[in-house]
Order: C-alpha cells, then structure tokens, then sequence
C-alpha cells in the first residue's frame, strides 16, 4: 500500500514554520505497514490544493491533507477537496453540534467564522476532533482514500490515532510491515560515531540504519522490514542490543527520550533532589528540567545569578574568587554549584557560567566557553566546554543545558 502526505500552508512554503507533523505522520504509517512514497507541501492556494490532491489520489491508495481545515479565509482545504469530489459542500449536523460543544466548554458562542469549520464535500464523512474545533474529512477519490487533518499538531495526532485501525483498505494487505527504533545519543560527533557504527550502515541492509544530528544530540534510526522467515522485530531488536554495546553510555535513551525525561527517571527513581544555579544559560536549565510532569518531586530550586553581585548574596561566592579568576572560570562554576547545594539543601547542585555572546569573548576567554560544575554528597565535577564562537547564543545556551543534564545522568551521586 502506498501513501501520500499533502501539507497546507503558505507558512510552510515560505519557511517560517517547519513541517514536523509529516515526518510524524511518516513514522507512524510506517509503523503500520504503509510506506509513505512522496510528500508535497502547497501554500494557502485552492488551485495549486486541488492539483495537488487529484494527482495524489490517482498514484496512491491513501492520501494526508494535513492543514488548511480552520475558520479563516485561508483555510482552503474542504473547497479543494470539493472541486476534486464534484460535489456541492454542505453543513454536517453532526461537525456543528461538535463545535458547538467545543465553544461551551470554552464558555462563549461560536462565531459565523467558526461554524464554517462544519461544511464537508456531500458524500465525505467527518472525523471527530476531540480536542479542537475543526473537524477532519475522510472522502473517497476511485481506489484512493484521503483524510483530512487539522494542522495543530496535538489535534492532527489524536485524529490519526482514533482512524489508523481504519487506514488500510478491507481485503487488502499492507507491504510487509516495517518496524522503526530509535537510540539517541550525546557526547560524540556524528563523523566519529558514524566509525564505530559504520558496520551497521551498509547499503542494502536490513535493518537500515541511519543517523540525524540536531544540536548536539546524534540519533540512530533503525528501519526493519519482515521478511518471509523473520518478522520485522526480530532484526530491529537485535540491532537495538547490538548498538548499545557498542557504543555504551552514549546512548541515553530511545523513541521519544529526552536528556530531560531521562534525568527525571532517574532523579526520581534514585529519590534525588536537584537545585540549579545559572549565570550563561539564564533559567534554562532549570525550564529543561521542570519541562517533564511531576518535576516538583527532585526540582527543589533554581538560582538565575547573572550578576557578580548576585552570585555573592545569594550563593555565597567569595569576592576574592571572582576578583582572581572572573565569573566564567572553573573555580566559580565550583563556588556556585556549592553554594547552590548547600542553600538549597539538594542532594544535587549543578551551576553554569561562560560566554554565549555574540560579543564579550576574548583571546583568552572566547566566545562559546562554558563552565558547567556538579555538586552531590561526593565532591563536586567541574567540565569546561568550548562550543565555538560560530554558534548562536542559543545554540551555546542550549549545548550547555544538555552537557549539564548529561553531567548528571552520568553522575558519581
């Protein structure tokens, strides 16, 4: 079986929003069996949609219209649709008593605007939306199946799930069924973690296995497909054991882990608690780690110290340490991740102090050089970091944070 993805928006033609709901929608009707041939992004045009969707459903089995479902003028997808069907757009009594339901909850009438969000092609059929208020479509164009999806993200994935029983046609089979892992590691660069996995990549091999980078963070992808004596679990798995041992504690987790959600569980699980300390990153770190659910079991206190002055009165840096070495140094990095633990009573103190820029680096002190400190019970670990003065500030500010993180899942404690 074959399937297409439709993504609206000129939003998304013109760059300023990037298109993650498709490589999600990808991985999932992989994960069914449906492998996705081609993806194609149309800006908010009704003539451009509606060629684009004819010549879909005349290569494919099921085509995604993801976007392009909503109030506004812009919102051309259910008019394309009903060019491409003939057919005569009419309200659904069911989309409207939806909507309306939604409104009530939000304690306020819908809008003239709104109620346009309940007109479908004739003969399609509504799909609930839970969580919004723009219902999906699901029509038949010949062979081909094509379902419309809201483009918000959260409301897109909970449509996909409640139809993805009823993706595949009655009576015919999907292509083997594919199984997608993912490991995800920090700490190596992709050329040199790319040498110690480069047995696992060759071409033609199943599983395939790939690599991304994205800000530090090297993922693993591992693509397997049945074969006529293993299914498809079999070889992932074995992969998946295989590439752990190889590359150890680089991999900090799989599928949908974060450095964050990661530290959590084991935060959690090891009954620790954790204060932060931060001059360079500004919050972030301690965003990062209140960022998971249930956070307010092991975050006990965060620390924004941007100042000298700061840094004294509230973590008891000495003077005299800031007057020798300047705030970005390792001796200060130690002060603060001390001061920090001792303050807040933590079993765990992690500081950071350097310099994002883009401007205050000098030839001794450059841009991108951070100093990260983990205090606990045994002593404290100071780490220097040079990120490079070519990066932004937030991707230094962003590198910091995850080197910390990582700090602490692979802490002494």
């Amino acid at each position: 079986m074959i399937a297409e993805i439709i993504s609206v928006g000129s939003e998304l033609t013109t760059g300023m929003v990037t298109d993650t709901n498709s490589a999600w929608l990808s991985r999932k009707l992989a994960e069914l069996g449906i492998m996705v041939a081609r993806h194609t992004t149309v800006s908010d045009d009704r003539e451009s949609l509606r060629e684009a969707m004819q010549a879909s459903s005349n290569r494919s089995d099921v085509v995604i219209i993801n976007g392009g479902l909503g109030p506004t003028r812009d919102d051309l997808t259910r008019y394309a649709l009903a060019e491409v069907l003939g057919q005569p757009l009419e309200s659904h009594p069911q989309a409207q008593k939806q909507i309306e339901a939604f409104f009530v909850k939000l304690g306020r009438p819908p809008s003239a605007a709104d109620h346009v969000q309940a007109l479908i092609p004739k003969t399609a059929a509504i799909l609930e939306n839970t969580i919004g208020t723009a219902p999906g479509i699901e029509a038949r164009v010949g062979k081909c199946r094509l379902f419309c999806l809201p483009g918000v993200p959260r409301e897109m994935k909970r449509m996909f799930w409640e139809l993805a029983a009823r993706m595949a046609p009655q009576g015919q089979p999907p292509r083997p069924p594919v199984v997608i892992r993912s490991l995800h590691t920090f700490g190596s660069y992709e050329a040199d973690l790319g040498r110690r996995i480069e047995h696992f990549m060759t071409p033609g091999r199943n599983p395939a296995v790939g690599t991304t980078a994205s800000d530090g963070i090297i993922s693993i992808r591992i693509v397997a497909q049945d074969t006529s004596q293993t299914p498809a679990e079999v070889p992932a798995g074995r992969d998946e054991r295989k590439l752990r041992e190889v590359l150890g504690d680089l991999v900090f987790g799989a599928g949908d882990d974060t450095l964050a959600s990661v530290v959590a569980c084991l935060l959690t699980d090891r009954r620790l608690t954790i204060s932060t300390a931060e001059s360079c990153t500004g919050g972030l770190l301690a965003k990062n780690l209140t960022d998971i659910p249930g956070s307010s079991v092991y975050m006990i206190r965060g620390y924004v110290t941007y100042s000298n002055e700061s840094k004294i009165e509230l973590l008891g840096v000495p003077v005299e340490l800031l007057q020798a070495h300047g705030a970005v140094s390792a001796e200060v990095a130690r002060a603060m991740a001390v001061g920090c633990r001792r303050r807040s009573g933590t079993d765990l103190a992690v500081s950071t102090t350097g310099i994002a820029g883009p401007g205050g680096g000098t030839v001794e002190k450059p841009v991108g050089l951070v100093y990260i400190a983990l205090a606990d019970r045994n002593g404290v670990e100071v780490r220097q970091c040079r990120f490079g003065a070519h990066l932004p500030r937030a991707v230094i500010r962003g590198r910091a944070c995850k080197t910390a993180l990582n700090m602490v899942r692979l802490g002494r404690m």
